[in-house]
C-alpha cells in the first residue's frame, strides 16, 4: 500500500509538471489538451446499453500490433463497440480519425480517480493492452470490477523492472493479467520464473498486419514513371545521421540507381537544406506536377502515408533512426523480401536483432561500411536477392499470432 502511495504521488506529480510545461512544448500541450475532455466525450459516444471491448497503446508502434486484433474483433462481434486509446500524441493524432475503432480517445492519467471514473463509464467486457502498457491504478480497477485482461504481443527482458529484487509491486500489477501473448519463448521463462504460468507464446501480431500489405494494391504511378528499369535505393524515416552516410555516397556514385529518400522530419527547411545537398538531379513529391519523372536521378517525399508502398519498389531499403534516435519499421521493407541496410544502434528491436543475426539486415557504423556494402547488394545480384530472400522468409515465417489469440479470445465475450 505504501509503494502504491507513493506511485500515485507520483502520477500526480508529474501532470502538475506537464501542464506546466505544455506552456512551452506542443507535443506536451498535446498531450494534456488531448486529456481534458475524454471522459465527457465517452459520455457522449456510449449508452448504458452498449458491450464494450477496449484495447490500449501507448503510440504508432502498438497500434500496428494491436490493429490485426481490432479488426478481427470488429469481424466476430459486429454488436460490440470498439474503444482505442492512446497514451502518446504521436499515436493518437495520427490516428484520431481511424476507422479501426467506433471511439478513440487519449487515455486519462493513471490515477486512482482516472481509473474509477473511466472504467465505471466504459464498463469493457475485455480490456487488452499492447506490448508494455502496463498501468497498476487501472489494472487495480479491472481486476475489482472482474474484467477479463491481457496483454498481447508482449515481450520481457531481465533488465526489466519486474524482474529486479526491488520489482515487487509492478510483479504484483503483473499478476492482474488473465492471460499473457508472448512474443518468444524468453519472455515465457521470465514469466514463469516469477510465478506467473498463465502464458502463451504466439509471436508478435505485427507480422500478421505487414504481411496484409502483400494483398493490398502497392502502385504508385509515380514511382512507375521514376523508376523505369533501373535498380532502387529507398531510404524510409532517414535521419540527419543515416542522411549524411547516404547524401555522400550518392553525389560520389557512378552506379546507374534512382534513389528515394524519405524523411522522418519533413519540415520546409530540412527538406530544402536535403535537396540542396543533392548534386545529382533532385525532385520533390510536391513538385511532380508535369515534370518528365524519368529524368530525375533523386526523389525525395516530402509527404507522410506513401512509404510502405514506395517500398514495394525498391531493390535495397534503408531504415532510418539506427544511429541515435532509435530504428524505425524494419518489417515493412522486409515484407517485399529486399536486403535491408540501417545504422548500428538496432538493439531492443527483436525483429532487427533476428534479422541482423541472420544477415538480412546489414549494419553500417560509418560511410567506408555504408558504401562497401552497398556496391557490393548493386554488383552482386545473387547476394542481393539471396538477402532479401532471408528478409522475407522471416516475415513469413513468423505470421499467425493474430488466429492463435482470435482462438483464445473468442470464449471471453
Amino acid at each position: 500500500m505504501f509503494v502504491h502511495a507513493i506511485y500515485s504521488f507520483l502520477v500526480h506529480l508529474v501532470w502538475f509538471l506537464l501542464k506546466l510545461i505544455a506552456f512551452f512544448n506542443p507535443k506536451i500541450k498535446l498531450f494534456v489538451n488531448g486529456r481534458k475532455n475524454v471522459l465527457s466525450t465517452l459520455k457522449k459516444s456510449l449508452s448504458k446499453t452498449d458491450k464494450v471491448i477496449w484495447m490500449h497503446v501507448a503510440s504508432l508502434g502498438e497500434y500496428e500490433q494491436g490493429l490485426p486484433i481490432l479488426e478481427k474483433l470488429r469481424e466476430n462481434h459486429p454488436k460490440h463497440k470498439i474503444l482505442l486509446t492512446f497514451f502518446s500524441p504521436s499515436g493518437f493524432e495520427v490516428k484520431k480519425n481511424s476507422k479501426a475503432a467506433d471511439i478513440i480517445t487519449y487515455l486519462p492519467l493513471d490515477t486512482i480517480s482516472n481509473a474509477s471514473k473511466f472504467i465505471a463509464l466504459v464498463k469493457p467486457e475485455m480490456a487488452l493492452f499492447i506490448k508494455y502498457e502496463i498501468w497498476p491504478n487501472y489494472l487495480n480497477i479491472l481486476k475489482k470490477e472482474e474484467i477479463p485482461t491481457f496483454l498481447i504481443s508482449a515481450l520481457f527482458s531481465k533488465k526489466q523492472i519486474y524482474f529486479k529484487w526491488y520489482g515487487g509491486f509492478m510483479r504484483k500489477n503483473l499478476m492482474v493479467f488473465n492471460h499473457f501473448f508472448l512474443q518468444d519463448e524468453n519472455s515465457k521463462q521470465l514469466l514463469k520464473s516469477i510465478g506467473i504460468p498463465n502464458t502463451s507464446v504466439t509471436g508478435d501480431t505485427r507480422f500478421d498486419r505487414v504481411s496484409e500489405i502483400l494483398s493490398q494494391d502497392n502502385t504508385l504511378d509515380f514511382m512507375d514513371s521514376f523508376k523505369e528499369n533501373a535498380l532502387c535505393f529507398v531510404v524510409g524515416s532517414s535521419w540527419p545521421e543515416d542522411e549524411e552516410l547516404i547524401i555522400d555516397f550518392i553525389n560520389s556514385s557512378n552506379e546507374n540507381l534512382k534513389y528515394v529518400i524519405a524523411p522522418h522530419n519533413i519540415k520546409h527547411e530540412h527538406i530544402s537544406r536535403l535537396k540542396v545537398s543533392c548534386t545529382k538531379k533532385t525532385l520533390l513529391y510536391s513538385e511532380i506536377t508535369n515534370q518528365n519523372l524519368a529524368d530525375y536521378k533523386v526523389l525525395i517525399i516530402d509527404t507522410i502515408g506513401l512509404l510502405t508502398k514506395i517500398y514495394s519498389y525498391a531493390d535495397i531499403a534503408y531504415v532510418g533512426g539506427g544511429f541515435k534516435t532509435g530504428l524505425h519499421n524494419t518489417l515493412e521493407p522486409a515484407v517485399f523480401g529486399i536486403p535491408i541496410m540501417t545504422g548500428p544502434n538496432y538493439q531492443g528491436f527483436k525483429e532487427a536483432e533476428d534479422l541482423v543475426c541472420e544477415k538480412g539486415i546489414l549494419i553500417s557504423n560509418n560511410k567506408e561500411v555504408f558504401n562497401s556494402t552497398f556496391k557490393k547488394l548493386v554488383k552482386n545480384k545473387s547476394f542481393r536477392e539471396s538477402t532479401g530472400t532471408i528478409t522475407k522468409n522471416y516475415v513469413s515465417s513468423n505470421t499467425g499470432a493474430t488466429i492463435q489469440i482470435m482462438r483464445y479470445l473468442q470464449d471471453v465475450i
